[in-house]
Order: C-alpha cells, then sequence, then structure tokens
C-alpha cells in the first residue's frame, strides 16, 4: 500500500512539560516522526510547550509553535495552518488526550482534519476503562473482576462486592496519576478523590487486586493491510503492585515459557486489530503462575516510556516505523537489510536488556520511599550483557547514585536477618540492595520469595552473586588469580567494586585485568529498517571484538548525561545532540557513550556512533583505548 496522497501537511502534538511518567521518551519519538514524515514528502506542522526538547528544534519540523497545548490554542494554530491531518499517538498522553478533545469539540470535522495513527474512537476503546472492558468481554480476553465508578460513594459500594484490597486506575491518565492500591474505606475515600479529579471523563475503574502476580508486557506493531509483529517481550521482575516505570524488568522474558509468549502475542494481536491501532502499541499482562489465569490490565495506543525501551532494546525504531504506518505504508513494503522487510521481524537478539529505574526520595523532605501503583520514578537506565548477571550489575553502576555494585549500600550490609526481612514488607527504591544483603545474612530464597514475589530463578542469579563474592571476599588485599578474575567479569563485577571489597586500588584492578589479557569486548546491536546500521554494547563474554573502528576521521566522544533526575534532565541531551551534530559538520566522528534509553542521543543515527554504555572511568577508558578520540566532550553530559 503506498503512502497517503490525500494528505500534504501533517500536525504533530507534542507532550508538553516534562513530568513524572512523561518524560524525554516522547521528544525522542517526536523527533523520529518527524524524520521519517518529512524523508517522505509530508509538510510537518509542530505544536509543544516544552523548549528544552530537540523536536522544537527549527529545522525538525517545517513549521514550530512553541505554545500551550490545550484546544483553543490547537484550533488557532489548525485554523492558520490547514493541517489535513493530525498524528496524535506520538505525544504520549497529552497528545490522545488533545485529540479527543479536538473531536469532541466538532473543531477536526469542522476544518476537515483527518485523524491518522489512531482513530478517535479507538483512542476511547483502549483509554476509557468502560469501552476497553467491553471491547475485551467482546473478544473473550479476561481482565481482573472490575466495574467504573464516578463518585467516591459509588467506589465504596464496588470495594465492598470485590472484598479489599483493590485497586483504583483513573481513565485518561500516565504514570498511574491519581491512581493507587487501597486496603480500607479511609484509603479509598481519599485516593478516589484524587483519581477523579486527575481523570478527563472523572471516570474510576475499581479493580480486584492481583498483587503477587507476573506482570508482562508486549510491544506490538499493527500495519493498515492487517500485518502485526511483536517488537519486545519484556518480563518485569518486580510483581504487580509495582507501577511499571518503577519495575526492575528484562528483555526478553528470561523465565516466561514459549507457551504463555504466545498466548500473550495471540491476545496482544486480536486487541490490536480489535481497536485498530496503526503503529506501536503497548500491551500489559498479569499472569498468576500458581492457578495459570492471564488477564489484559490495559494498553497504550500510543509511543510510550516502554517503546522508547522497546525500541534501544532491540533495535527496532517504533516511533519511526509508527509514523511512516499512519501514512498508509505497510510493514512488507520497508525495507530491511537483516530481515528482508519488516513484516519478516522477530526480536531475536542474543543479549539481555536490563532496565533499572531512578528516583528522587532524598530531595523532598518528608517523602516516603515507596513503591506502588502511581509511578514515582524520575528516569531509568538500560544496560546489554551476554547474560543476566552482567547486564543487571551494568545497570547498577550505569544509576550514577556512587553505588558500583550491590552489596554496602548505605548500612544494610550491619543490619540482621530479621531488620532486612522486615524492610522487605514495603516494595521501596533500594529492594534489590536490601535483598542482596539479607541473602549475605542468610535468608533463604523461599523467605525472600514469601515476602517480595520476586521469582526463584531472579533471587537464585542474586544468591550467586553474594556467594562470589563472599568467596571473594576471603582474599582481602590482592587481585585474585585469572580464573577468578575473569569469572567475576563474566558476572558484571566492576573494577570499582572490586577494589572496595579486595582492598586495593581501582588501578591495581585494571592494571592486573590487562595483564591477564581480561577485557571487554563489543557487539552490535542491528537496527531494523536499516542495511547494517548498529550501536554497540561490550561485554566480557566475547572473545573477538565485533566492532568496527574507522580510522579515516579524527574523532571527538561526547559523554552523555546518564538518566533523568531533578536537576538533570532533557536540557543536557538536547546539548549532547547539538554537540553531535555540529562535529559531523566540521568533519568529525561524533561517538556518543549513554546510557538513557529514553533520549534521542541514543538513537542510532544522531552520532557516527553509538555505545549504549554505563558512564564509569572502566566503561568509558575501555572505549576511549579502542576509538583513540583526539578528545572527550564532557560539559553537555551535566554533572
Amino acid at each position: 500500500m503506498p503512502k497517503k496522497t490525500d494528505i500534504n501537511k501533517i500536525l504533530i502534538i507534542g507532550s508538553g512539560p516534562i513530568i513524572i511518567g512523561q518524560a524525554c521518551e516522547f521528544d525522542y519519538s517526536g523527533t523520529q516522526a518527524c524524520k521519517a514524515l518529512r524523508k517522505l514528502g509530508y509538510e510537518i506542522v509542530l505544536v509543544n510547550s516544552n523548549p528544552a526538547t530537540i523536536m522544537t528544534d527549527p529545522d525538525v519540523a517545517d513549521r514550530t509553535y512553541i505554545e500551550p497545548l490545550n484546544v483553543s490554542r490547537i484550533e488557532q494554530i489548525i485554523e492558520k495552518e490547514r493541517p489535513d491531518a493530525l498524528l496524535p499517538n506520538l505525544g504520549g498522553q497529552s497528545g490522545l488526550n488533545l485529540c479527543s478533545e479536538l473531536s469532541k469539540a466538532g473543531i477536526l470535522e469542522k476544518y476537515n482534519v483527518q485523524v491518522i495513527g489512531v482513530q478517535v474512537d479507538a483512542i476511547e476503546r483502549g483509554e476509557d476503562r468502560i469501552e476497553f472492558k467491553n471491547t475485551m468481554n467482546a473478544l473473550g480476553i479476561e481482565m481482573p473482576r472490575s466495574h467504573e465508578a464516578y463518585s467516591v460513594e459509588e467506589a465504596l459500594k464496588i470495594a465492598d462486592e470485590l472484598g479489599y484490597p483493590v485497586v483504583l486506575r483513573p481513565a485518561y491518565t500516565m504514570g498511574g496519576a491519581g491512581g493507587g492500591l487501597v486496603y480500607n474505606v479511609d484509603e479509598l475515600k481519599t485516593v478516589c478523590e484524587r483519581g477523579l479529579q486527575a481523570s478527563l471523563v472523572h471516570q474510576v475503574l475499581v479493580e480486584e487486586s492481583i498483587s503477587g502476580w507476573e506482570e508482562l508486557e508486549l510491544e506490538v506493531v499493527r500495519d493498515a493491510k492487517n500485518n502485526k509483529i511483536t517488537v519486545c517481550f519484556i518480563e518485569n521482575i518486580d510483581p504487580i503492585g509495582v507501577h511499571t516505570g518503577d519495575s526492575f524488568c528484562s528483555a526478553p522474558m528470561l523465565t516466561i515459557s514459549k507457551e504463555i509468549q504466545d498466548k500473550l502475542q495471540e491476545a496482544s494481536y486480536k486487541i490490536i486489530e480489535a481497536i485498530e491501532v496503526i503503529g506501536g502499541c503497548n500491551c500489559q499482562f498479569a499472569h498468576d503462575p500458581v492457578s495459570d489465569r492471564i488477564v489484559v490490565i490495559e494498553i497504550n495506543p500510543r509511543t510510550s516510556r516502554s517503546s522508547a525501551l522497546a525500541s534501544k532494546a532491540t533495535g527496532f525504531p517504533i516511533a519511526l516505523v509508527s509514523a511512516m504506518l499512519a501514512c498508509g505504508l505497510t510493514l512488507d513494503e520497508i525495507p530491511c537489510g537483516k530481515y528482508g522487510t519488516l513484516d519478516k521481524y522477530v526480536p531475536d537478539g542474543d543479549y539481555v536488556v536490563i532496565k533499572f529505574a531512578r528516583w528522587a526520595f532524598e530531595k523532598f523532605k518528608g517523602a516516603q520511599d515507596k513503591l506502588g501503583t502511581q509511578m514515582r520514578a524520575v528516569g531509568e537506565v538500560m544496560s546489554i550483557g551476554k547474560t543476566y548477571k552482567e547486564a543487571f550489575q551494568k545497570a547498577i553502576r550505569s544509576l550514577e547514585t556512587g553505588r558500583y555494585g550491590l552489596g554496602f549500600a548505605k548500612n544494610f550490609h550491619e543490619k540482621s536477618k530479621e531488620d532486612l526481612m522486615m524492610m522487605l514488607n514495603s516494595p521501596t527504591s533500594e529492594r534489590q540492595f536490601i535483598i542482596y544483603e539479607a541473602l549475605r545474612k542468610g535468608a533463604t530464597i523461599d523467605e525472600i520469595y514469601e515476602v517480595t514475589k520476586i521469582k526463584h530463578w531472579f533471587l537464585q542469579q542474586m544468591k550467586e552473586l553474594v556467594d562470589e563474592e563472599e568467596a571473594l571476599m576471603k582474599n582481602k588485599g590482592a587481585v585474585p588469580d585469572k580464573p577468578v578474575l575473569l569469572q567475576a567479569k563474566l558476572d558484571g563485577f566492576s573494577d570499582r567494586y572490586l577494589s572496595k571489597i579486595l582492598e586495593v586500588s581501582e588501578d591495581e584492578v585494571r592494571m592486573k585485568r590487562y595483564e591477564y589479557g581480561i577485557k571487554e569486548a563489543w557487539e552490535g546491536v542491528h537496527v531494523s529498517g536499516t542495511k547494517d546500521a548498529a550501536y554497540y554494547y561490550s561485554t566480557y563474554h566475547l572473545s573477538e571484538d565485533k566492532s568496527p573502528c574507522n580510522t579515516d576521521k579524527p574523532k571527538i566522544m561526547i559523554l552523555g548525561g546518564g538518566p533523568n533526575r531533578i536537576g538533570q534532565g532533557i536540557e543536557f541531551d538536547y546539548c549532547c545532540v547539538h554537540a553531535a551534530l555540529a562535529l559531523k559538520k566540521l568533519g568529525f566522528e561524533s561517538i556518543i557513550v549513554n546510557c538513557n534509553p529514553e533520549t534521542v542521543s541514543t538513537d542510532y543515527d544522531t552520532s557516527d556512533k553509538l555505545y549504549f554504555e554505563p558512564l564509569t572511568l572502566e566503561d568509558v577508558l575501555s572505549i576511549h583505548e579502542k576509538e583513540k578520540p583526539v578528545g572527550v566532550i564532557a560539559q553537555f553530559g551535566g554533572q
């Protein structure tokens, strides 16, 4: 199916200011969309209120409006620009909500603007809790038992029928805003009142609690010919009860059977066909490992934080492809060097990706460090390794919290097993570090599972790291022999952390490692929809380096900003992106090192070469020694 010829000018709505649950991943998706659509020959009008974004640069769209994102202002822009189409599903919840409001106000019909990518009634079927429930019932796909409420009184009656605890989910919100898990009448009154105010349609779904179940996500893509592919299978390591934005997760799924994955894929395909999504869609499920019951929690018929993660985890540029599909192209028409065409795509990388959230509870006096169904994270990191252990430990040192391993965080190692187990009763941002010390103090995997519902396999992996660390610490004061040091590096232990537990300098660890010939090698993640583009990750599991090294141009390395945090956000990514573009123009080969999957700087073609790596001395020094740049720019990556 060729691209649409009945439209020439497309309006794209951005996501507005950065808030918890809606961050720079939408700058990434919006920038990708503009890039794709202009390449197809369309004229792009962009409206966004956030100036600290790449998408609002004057050369990204044909015309850019930095204006408030409300119905009256968008109508003024539509009246002036007369776009043929509106693409709303790349601006997060803001874009979808505005599209619904513009439609209800009759503005789209008045100016003859067609909605592409997702239909207005499809937004309601995906976002309105009642419509979504009705659609799922028609498809025969089970959901948690629930009823909608439009007042606190209605919610109280429903909760009595379902039995406490219950989950409150406001309609048309993001990041779990206004919702939560409530255990009694008083909590319900407080949270429900907040949820009704947060919802665009003053609607809250009161839902049975399925806390402790496995939470599983699929990123799927559909085109106008009804071709459907699964870009990524994501397993949340934290169980249901912790918002996916806060949950520690892996791609691919590491403990879920092929049979269950097939069932999830079948259900996802039914849903996106019924909702009539064109482009990317995030589908979230819960699975009870005891009864084997599977329920769908919700879908996001738009690009999201998860789609940015899935894109970087697999090399499949979801937003870019979604924009092309919205304009009539189909997956079988988009060439790809690895698969022929994108309809043949399968997520087949032989590596493990870990996402770990970054929080900022310390910035808010009196804020309780407690995780639930409302998102608290202000940023996240992504790491890639050949094994779960390697990727997990890389994620920890990517966080830039002063921790280079899992042990000896705060004073947890000084506490008793009993105290540590008490601390695990409620999920917190420190949960993984507390589990590590509890295992060191003799807590069993069964005991920790009963409290946290984190699966045995993941706890066993951590127990093996604890045992390895304990064995290393028996020989303090010296760097261990080659086989022992090699195993530690294969399992992700950083030089900095080894120096701490062995009580030697980091230089001593590094020099002994070099003497043994233990060095990182790099491998590429192929970018789908391109002939041979890739970005690179390091591992100690490769015997040979698979990352080509160009020598024809002088190189400059740019150190990225790492995870978003309060005081260091999208503005630093903006600076890094512009540095890379300027260096290209000056004839240098630009190399970016960063670990934040939400960003434009970690888009494969922003720089000449991208390393998806932690910003630590060990990791950056290894890249420096390999690439031998003439200079390194550190000032644009924030503190």
